[in-house]
């Protein structure tokens, strides 16, 4: 892990001198990578000196206590011998996390594909609130939200709903989103009075550059129409919803949330690269060994990982038995609790993995 941890230093300080140089700054390209990189290695290379800074006070406290006969000076350097050595602990635990291997993703802006499951009208109204619920999240990290894709119904639900979240990081925070939710509640449509279980099914995937996924004309069918619905944001009156069909897959965008064909066709080969890397992400990961397929945020989409039980005002995260009772302030996007509970967890278990090898 030193050896690891020393490295990283030099690298750093190699980056810091190229960064220093004239000429970097009249390569946009050059300048952007170097700097990506500077901040991924910034935190580790930080917590190592803050680490051995500490290592370095053990060893003066010792030495102090050795030559030190006055009873108040060696108070002291217990003092802070017992400091250093809690910190050093402390930091050893951060770097072995900040050493975990990142998911290339992680720094990536997310597309969430939220879709009606059981439950009819009530499932359709709970997507509807789910998707809520992430634009006010997503607002409290002042992360942009775009709606790309969606099928309404005319009491306020959505059967489909695709949109993209721009913010630094966002896959790395929103992945943990991914699987079936399950709402339990009276529906106002019940005159029995009887609680109801619906589900819905989210999927996040990392936003795909034209590099990431290679689609060729031939696989693309382009149809244009005009745009139908039961109203709301997702309808217009021009001839300007595109529908693309990616032979390969059978996949089927229908993209009409704008005005403008282009903005529609863009949006639309957006989500459909995101798809198709999803797609090739899950293949890779079925490919993998279980206990990397098993941890949190990689999990199986059809897993079911959270329920909100309205009658109890509760919301529990199976996958980490983690139980709110703020139903009310959840559903108004206050969910990082839950998704720290999630990281924290995910960690723990690669941590884990790691000490097994």
């Amino acid at each position: 892990m030193f050896d690891k941890l020393e490295d990283t230093v030099a690298r750093y300080e190699e980056l810091m001198n190229e960064l220093s140089e004239p000429d970097v700054a009249n390569d946009p390209n050059r300048f952007k990578r170097l700097m990506k990189e500077q901040s991924d290695l910034t935190p580790l290379v930080e917590t190592y000196r803050e680490y051995k800074q500490n290592k370095q006070n053990i060893e003066e406290s010792l030495e102090l206590l050795k030559e030190e006969s006055d009873e108040e000076m060696r108070e002291l350097a217990k003092e802070e011998l017992n400091e250093s050595r809690a910190k050093v602990e402390e930091l050893e635990e951060k770097l072995k996390i900040l050493l975990l291997p990142k998911d290339p993703n992680d720094d990536k802006n997310v597309i969430v594909e939220i879709r009606a499951g059981a439950g009819g009208d009530e499932a359709a109204l709970f997507a509807a609130e789910i998707y809520r619920m992430y634009m006010h999240y997503a607002e409290s990290k002042r992360w942009k939200v775009e709606t790309l894709e969606c099928e309404e119904i005319g009491i306020g639900g959505m059967k489909k709903v695709n949109f993209m979240i721009t913010g630094q990081g966002a896959y790395s925070v929103m992945k943990y989103e991914s699987g079936v939710h399950r709402v339990q509640r009276i529906p106002e449509t019940e005159s029995g009075g009887r609680i109801h279980t619906s589900t819905i099914s989210v999927a996040v995937m990392p936003e795909a550059e034209e590099f990431d996924v290679e689609i060729e004309d031939k696989d693309i069918r382009i149809d244009v129409m005009r745009a139908s619905g039961n109203g709301g944001q997702c309808v217009n009156t021009t001839d300007s919803a595109v529908r693309l069909t990616h032979y390969p897959t059978g996949i089927v965008i229908y993209s009409q949330t704008e005005k403008s064909q282009i903005q529609n066709k863009a949006k639309a080969f957006a989500l459909l690269r995101a798809k198709l890397y999803d797609m090739e992400l899950q293949k890779r990961q079925d490919a993998e060994a279980a206990d990397r397929r098993s941890q949190i945020g990689t999990g199986d989409r059809s897993e079911k990982i959270r329920t909100y039980n309205f009658p109890q005002g509760r919301v529990t995260d199976h996958r980490i038995g983690l139980t709110l009772y703020k139903l009310d302030k959840i559903m108004n996007g206050d969910i990082q609790e839950i998704i720290d509970a999630c990281i924290a967890a995910d960690q723990a278990k690669k941590l884990a993995n790691m000490n097994e090898e």
